[in-house]
């Protein structure tokens, strides 16, 4: 998450208070990590569940055969936590679940005649099967289950499968477990990494192969997705998160501070921004980022985050704030200031947006605000849009033409490809006409 050196060139007003000192691709571009998954991928597609096994022994430490979590051990997952955990991954399931559901409801299938006898329309149907990773490292991510598998069922996937892997007992982490039976799972497996998202395209499971492969992940996860891209459809290329801020003088700098920590907290390599009306506002955040690293229990992942990729920039008024902001295109974007509305209609590109300072992105992590937070980073909010219901429905077309509309369509179409050189196009648009004309009805 880096601003174009062209568009600090040409915009006259925006001053760098703190720059991120490191430049260089991140993880997902080593070539080091495409050579290795690719290997990998080529010894499972050929080897099967033993290739799958061997690595699951040798990266996961796994035993035995059986990677696959029986329904009833699901269920029991919750049994293992705390009571407020529990609950709280019930909230956050159940209002990722509503809000997916309202979504589908406004995702409305519709028929419309473009001309007398031409009838066109669309449908949204769901895919069939659905390979969910749900993340269980230094810090592991709940609500993963809820924003993947969670709103695929949501979205009517009929087979929702979820890997996980398993951590130094052999066991997958209790939460996550009872965050995927929480989001209706159909079949789950204790197998992580590479092999957890081979073992779903190539159909090696028990099942036969996912038409998808959604969640997020480290480095070989990433680049995993990327090398199935084309065998399977995935969410999107994920890289580390990204938080950035727009402030004015009125923001409190603590509540800033906390929040660009508060994302830094994910990884060393995580960028955090901030782009400030009020240059008095970034002095401000600048002091109180380091007061509360003193302090923070993750300053060890927060730190090195903030000092290597962290940035404040003070732009001279809100809509030079747009212009930089519109040009980092940032996963996470958090408002505060006395306009919000104005920055909420002229903002652009971004994964989510945070409106306001009684709102923060860790509401969305966790899975409270009910908004999904598979997002695109890297500038990738410039063009797309972060995973919701409609990634895993297929808009599909369909076309009803009645004999009365055959002039209409085929004349033109004989035409075109006579013009075109394109015989048989010509043929099934003329074999028509003549029957048309002849009066002949359909056979």
């Amino acid at each position: 998450m880096r601003f174009s050196s062209s568009r600090l060139a040409e915009l006259d007003g925006a001053y760098r208070l703190l720059k991120e000192p490191v430049d260089r691709p991140p993880a997902q571009r080593d070539p080091a990590v495409a050579d290795r998954v690719s290997e990998m991928l080529s010894e499972i597609e050929r080897g099967g569940m033993d290739a799958v096994l061997r690595y699951a022994s040798e990266l996961d430490g796994s035993e035995g055969g059986d990677v696959e979590l029986g329904a009833g051990e699901l269920a029991r997952s919750g049994d293992e936590l705390p009571k407020e955990v529990r609950a709280g991954l019930e909230l956050g399931a159940e209002r990722t679940r509503a809000f997916a559901l309202a979504q589908r409801a406004h995702l409305v299938d519709f028929e419309t005649e473009l001309a007398p006898g031409l009838v066109t329309g669309h449908r949204y149907v769901p895919v069939e099967r659905v390979g969910a990773y749900l993340p269980a490292g230094r810090f592991p991510l709940l609500a993963s289950a809820f924003m993947t598998a969670g709103v695929a069922k949501a979205a009517g996937v009929p087979t929702v499968l979820a890997c996980s892997p398993p951590g130094p007992d052999g066991r997958a982490h209790p939460a996550v477990l009872y965050s995927a039976y929480l989001s209706g799972v159909d079949r789950a497996y204790a197998l992580g990494g590479v092999q957890a998202l081979a073992a779903m395209a190539f159909g090696l499971l028990g099942e036969p192969e996912v038409d998808m492969i959604v969640g997020a992940g480290n480095a070989y996860v990433a680049e995993a997705k990327r090398q199935l891209f084309g065998t399977v459809a995935i969410d999107l290329l994920a890289g580390p998160s990204e938080v950035a801020v727009i402030a004015d003088e009125t923001a409190d700098p603590e509540l800033v501070a906390a929040d660009l920590l508060g994302q830094a907290e994910h990884g060393v390599n995580s960028p955090a921004a901030l782009v400030t009306t009020s240059q008095r506002l970034g002095e401000q955040v600048i002091a109180e980022a380091d007061r509360q690293l003193a302090t923070l229990a993750t300053s060890e992942v927060a730190g090195p985050a903030w000092r290597d990729h962290g940035s404040v920039t003070w732009a001279k008024d809100e809509a030079t704030a747009v212009a930089l902001m519109d040009d980092l295109a940032p996963e996470h974007l958090e408002v505060h200031t006395a306009d919000d509305a104005y920055y909420h209609g002229a903002l652009r590109n971004y994964g989510s947006l945070f409106l306001g300072p009684w709102s923060t992105v860790a509401y969305s992590d966790k899975g409270m605000a009910g908004t999904n937070h598979v997002l695109p980073t890297a500038g990738g909010a410039k063009h797309s849009a972060g995973l919701s219901v409609s990634r895993f429905l297929k808009l599909l077309t369909y076309q009803r033409v009645s004999r009365e509309a055959t002039p209409l369509l085929a004349e033109a179409v004989d035409a075109i490809s006579d013009y075109e050189g394109m015989a048989a196009h010509r043929k099934t648009a003329t074999v028509r006409l003549e029957r048309y004309r002849s009066g002949q009805e359909e056979s």
